[in-house]
Parts: C-alpha cells; structure tokens; sequence
C-alpha cells in the first residue's frame, strides 16, 4: 500500500512504524513477523500481551515491550528532532522508501533521508573499502565513482574515510548521484571532517540512516549499516580490504541479497589493506574488475541499457560526446581531441591555468577519456586507440 501525508516529514502510517522501531528488542526481522502476523503495523497496536506472544520470535519480555511501547510522546519528540534536522521518515509504505530494501529480509522498520531518494537511484552500485587506503585505492575509488555515476549509476557507500569518501567524490565530479550511508543520527555526521562533503551528497542525492536522530556513532551500529549499503545496490565494488575489513561484511552481505560482488585487485605487497579484496577474486567470491566495461558486462539488460550505444553516433564523434562533463573539462577535451597534445599548447588554446589544466588532464585520464604519452603529450581515448603501430625496423 502507498501512502501520502500532508506531514512533509513522515506520514500517518509512518508513525507507526516509527512507534515499533523505537520499541527495545525489535529490530528489522521482528517487525517484519509481527506485521506479517497481523496483517498492517496498525494492527500490532491493538494487540493483547496474549496475541503479541503468539508471534514467531515474539517471548515475554519482547511482547511487554511493545505492549508498553504505545504512547507518542516518544515518536512525537522523534519526529520535532527530525524536523530541526530538516529530515524525512520513510516507511516501507512510503511511495519513496528506496524499492531494493523492499527485496532484503531485514530491510529497516524506518529510514531517515536527508535530501532527496529518487526512483533512478534503484539503479545503484556501492563502492566500498578501507577507511587506511593507498594512493592507488584513493585513485581507484575516486575513478569507479566518477565513472558510474557517469554512465548513470547512483553511486552508494558509506561516507567513511578513505575509499567511501572517494567514491562518493567521483560521483559528485561527474555530476551523478550518490547515496551515504550512516552508521549513526543524522543530527550529525560522521566523521566530522566529512561534512561539507555530506552537503554536497545531500544536494545531489541523498545522506540516509535508519537510526535514530540523535544515535552518535558505535562500532556495533556499522555492520547492519553494511546491509543496506548492499541492500540499496545492483552490485557492490570492493577497492582495497583487509582481512577484517568491514567491507567483507557488505560483500557477504550483497551475496546473500542475490546481489553482484567485484574486486578491483590490490597490490600484494601491502596485504593489511588488499588481502581481504584479493582473497575475494582468488576464492571465486568476487569478479575481477578493471573498468566500467567489467561492471556493465556483469549487470546483464541494466548494464546493456546503460552503455553508450556506438551506432547511435557518426564513426568520427569524439568519444566526450555521451560523457557528463563540466564547461572547463569539455574545453580541453576538444583541445586534445582537435590535436593539441601539449600542456602548453592546451592553456594556450582554453585561456586557462597550468594547475587546472594538469589537475583536469589528471581527472580526465583517471575517467579514462584521454591517454597520457611519452614525452607528456595527451590524446583522446579514441585517437590513442587508433594510432599506427610503429614499424618494426630492419
């Protein structure tokens, strides 16, 4: 059933919901029991000690709990906190409660937004990893993020240092939509140093959390927060884990959610970040990815219906025209596309600076758009493809 509600923040049936996830004990599978016992989360509300006890899961204590859980006062002091904050409620009812979670046996009772779900984002790969990432992680998470989001993806993790930061980086440098995922309230974000990035997230997607407002962040709170990461996704993309790695979890996690799992290999000689990553493609638990082709090939008619269709395009368009680029990124990609290869030579044609312009070629080689040759010369993808192999002398 989908309901509407003049309330902006949560609707009428919401704040039932509400009500049976604030109650001690009750997490995603005993609400989904007692519900599916029921009928409706309303009927729940009407129930005796006696009935509530007949429930699978549902034990003395358990019932007494929900039996005493009744009053509002509780759900109305939730619901002033969530308007302070300038959240949203969802309910699984809800038109706009993110369909995936829907599919998951312990998706969340409720789930706070900040920003804006949108039907699109049910077409969504997570990105996660180590929080201690290399320089080669950082680069990898920053270039899958930028280019999902830009073949359309919402790119999900879960805000955390290293890896997650950069995914969600990526999706916001290709203009794309990005999800964050918390482990705590969202009255205020984790962690601290994140949270003009989580602004940025907020406006172009959407910060989300199903604990309540004012939960600080506890290690226990990760891993269920590791499942709606995977629950949310098509497929989740492991960049650099180690053997205990959270990350592990999301990827089992995405496995029993009949979702997709792929590693991006890591280097050997630092296993405290890549062996959990590793061990994954060597046991045949993850699929080895190097780039966005890897990901589209394994997502079968989603991944066909998001790849740029060739035959659609005269044979000599440049290869910019299907990306998503900003005005300063399109100018020195047709630079390099009309034959200027040199940085010089780039400023020189787009009026602008040698720091933007390195920084931008940096960025448009990490998107794989443009090639980098020897003697620091730049080419289109396309172009670098085509060159003629050198002849073999004598």
């Amino acid at each position: 059933m989908t309901t509407t509600s003049t309330n902006p923040v949560i609707s009428e049936v919401g704040r039932s919901y509400l009500r049976l996830q604030r109650v001690p004990d009750v997490g995603p599978v005993r609400a989904r029991n007692l519900i599916a016992h029921f009928g409706s989360v309303d009927a729940i509300w009407s129930a005796s000690m006696a009935e509530l006890q007949h429930v699978e899961g549902i034990g003395p204590c358990v019932a007494e709990s929900i039996f005493r859980s009744r009053d509002e006062k509780g759900v109305d002091e939730e619901i002033a906190k969530a308007v302070e904050c300038e959240l949203r409620i969802l309910c699984p009812e809800d038109a706009d409660y993110p369909k995936p979670l829907l599919h998951i046996p312990d998706s969340p009772i409720c789930l706070y937004v900040r920003g804006t779900l949108q039907p699109a984002d049910s077409v969504a790969v997570a990105i996660v990893g180590t929080r201690r990432c290399s320089h080669y992680g950082r680069e990898q998470a920053l270039r899958f993020g930028e280019m999902l989001a830009g073949a359309g993806f919402t790119v999900v993790s879960g805000l955390a240092r290293g890896i997650d930061g950069e995914a969600h980086r990526g999706a916001l440098r290709a203009g794309g939509r990005t999800v964050a995922v918390l482990g705590n309230g969202l009255g205020s974000i984790y962690p601290r140093e994140h949270e003009e990035l989580a602004e940025e997230i907020a406006a172009s997607g959407a910060i989300v959390s199903e604990l309540e407002v004012d939960i600080g962040p506890d290690f226990k709170n990760f891993p269920p927060r590791n499942r709606i990461i995977a629950g949310l996704s098509l497929g989740v993309i492991v960049i650099e884990a180690g053997e205990k790695s959270g990350a592990l979890i999301t990827a089992r996690l995405a496995t029993e959610y009949n979702r997709e799992v792929f590693a991006v290999p890591g280097n050997v000689d630092r296993p405290a970040q890549t062996a959990g990553s590793n061990a994954l493609i060597r046991d045949g638990q993850a699929k080895l990815i190097t780039c966005l082709d890897d990901v589209l090939n394994e997502l079968g008619e989603v991944g066909k219906s998001l790849r740029p269709d060739s035959s659609l395009l005269p044979t000599d368009a440049p290869l910019f025209a299907t990306a998503n680029l900003a005005q300063h990124e399109r100018s020195i990609l047709e630079a390099v596309s009309s034959g200027i290869e040199e940085v010089e030579g780039i400023c020189t044609t787009t009026r602008l600076d040698a720091g933007s312009v390195t920084s931008t070629l940096t960025a448009l080689q990490l998107r794989g758009l443009i090639r980098l040759l020897p003697g620091n010369r730049f080419v289109c993808r396309t172009a670098a493809r085509s060159e003629p192999r050198a002849e073999a002398s004598g």
